[in-house]
């Protein structure tokens, strides 16, 4: 499943380093390691990757300040894996558009099944083949992941576009955040509701505030069409 898929370690403590080296080489990802946000951003723009684990609290540049750099030039998939737990930090990781947030410590076999969801998202995302969607004047175009709303192209992350993609697809149904999370952060029942907010919340910053509704005490839809 993993074979040719690479990921960027960045992290500062060796001993991490190590384990997530050796557990993703044992499930067939090709894996390379940056110990600052410097060498992390340096990495990155030499090289094609499929997953980005991003520590924060490393030299130089914070995994916050690496995370803003690369979403300003990709939707790669960034995990968060950190020993800040608190809520503040995790809610800062989402709003900067991170896929996931990891705290420390961590279970391997967890962590591995989410990065491997995680890849397996975003090969459905860039390989699955599909109608453009043409609805209340966003065009939404599966195949190359491109997203316009009134004719003005929008940058979305993987995950911020499956989840635009899924709400588009059945205009007028109402998605719990159980419902997207099943859907959309298929891994495990860990995950907190609130990334659902946090990626509607970038979504609609992105967009504009009128594309994507809040049904009180129900979930979220696609705003309808003006009649």
């Amino acid at each position: 499943m993993a074979l040719g898929k690479r990921i960027l370690i960045v992290e500062d403590e060796p001993g991490i380093r190590e384990l997530l080296t050796n557990y993703l080489s044992n499930e067939g990802y090709e894996t390379e390691c940056a110990i600052d946000g410097v060498d992390a951003i340096a990495r990155f723009n030499e090289g094609l990757f499929d997953l980005v684990i991003l520590d924060i609290m490393i030299p130089k540049i914070d995994g916050y300040g690496v995370c803003e750099v690369i979403r300003k030039q990709s939707g790669i998939p960034v995990m968060f894996l950190s020993a800040l737990n608190d809520d503040k930090s995790q809610i800062k990781g989402y709003d900067l558009m991170a896929d996931d947030y990891v705290t420390k410590p961590f279970s391997m076999p967890v962590l591995i099944r989410k990065i491997n969801a995680l890849i397996r998202r975003g090969e459905k995302s860039s390989a699955d083949s599909g109608t453009v969607l043409n609805y209340a004047g966003i065009t939404i175009d599966p195949d190359t992941m491109e997203v316009s709303v009134n004719g003005k192209a929008v940058e979305l992350t993987s995950r911020e576009f499956d989840l635009l993609y899924t709400l588009a697809k059945n205009p007028g149904r109402v998605y719990s955040r159980e419902m997207l999370l099943d859907l959309l952060w298929d891994y495990d029942s860990l995950v907190d509701e609130r990334i659902v907010d946090s990626h509607i919340k970038n979504l609609r910053h992105k967009m504009g505030t009128d594309h994507i509704e809040t049904v009180r005490g129900r979930g979220y839809r696609i705003a309808k069409k003006d009649n």
